[in-house]
């Protein structure tokens, strides 16, 4: 997924609607990456899914836009466009926000953490300086994607930025928490991975069997723990994976 540069643009050009095949419109809502735009975004997904409206299959949103799948034998494409136009005018900067904090206990360094040590040469941070730099920000849920329930977290202090490893990784642990560039997220699931591994999680983001699969959803916000010790991470590890854990949620 390509980062472009940041953008607060809310223009009276948008929202843009476009027609992407025969039954899904395309909905941008600015260029670039703004929490401001991705808010909103999320906000108008929210309300569109909330009136159940007949023919509306899914709908899937990432930085600055989203897709409405639509059944065209049940509604048409005009009707789709008044009613996304309809909800964008209704939407406003104070209705916005996130409504959750999802709290994440995080062990950094170490086998957790191969690449701590190399960020930390990179970017001239110490490793307790890393740590208490990731950990000390609320991140914004942009989108989910590049593997099931994969996080893309905004707002990564500029001090942490540093680019990806030159050669990705065969297989990233599940519950790995990484950095690459502008940006932090977490794999959910075993996968290759070219992010520099600074941590883990021992919860589990990604759940097929459950209801809701993934731990978190676009526009959540999502704060890192530390967790002091191995042994307090096996302790939360075992607790995962009896059902005696569950992840703290904060409702804003």
């Amino acid at each position: 997924m390509t980062i472009l540069p940041e953008s607060t643009d809310q223009s009276d050009s948008y929202p843009q609607i476009t027609d992407i095949g025969d039954s899904a419109l395309m909905v941008l809502l600015g260029e670039g990456v703004s929490p401001l735009t991705n808010s909103v975004v999320h906000t108008m997904v929210r309300e569109i899914q909330e009136l159940g409206w007949p023919g509306i299959r899914e709908v899937v949103p990432v930085y600055s836009s989203f897709v409405v799948h639509y059944d065209p034998l049940i509604l048409s494409p005009s009707a789709l466009t008044t009613l996304i136009q309809n909800i964008h005018g209704s939407v406003s900067s104070e209705n916005t926000a996130a409504d959750r904090r999802v709290i994440l206990p995080t062990i950094y360094g170490g086998d957790f953490g191969p690449d701590l040590h190399s960020v930390g040469e990179l970017t001239g941070c110490s490793v307790e300086e890393i740590v208490n730099i990731h950990s000390g920000t609320d991140y914004l849920v942009y989108a989910l994607g590049f593997s099931p329930g994969f996080p893309y977290l905004g707002d990564l202090d500029q001090r942490l930025h540093c680019p990806r490893l030159d050669s990705p990784r065969v297989e990233v642990p599940a519950g790995s928490v990484a950095i690459a560039e502008t940006q932090t997220g977490v794999y959910p699931v075993p996968s290759p991975g070219g992010w520099r591994l600074i941590g883990r999680t021992p919860v589990s983001l990604f759940d097929p069997l459950q209801d809701a699969p993934a731990l978190l959803k676009p526009g959540d916000r999502l704060r890192f723990m530390p967790i002091e010790s191995e042994d307090d991470y096996r302790e939360i590890e075992n607790k995962c994976n009896t059902g005696e854990y569950e992840a703290e949620v904060i409702y804003l």
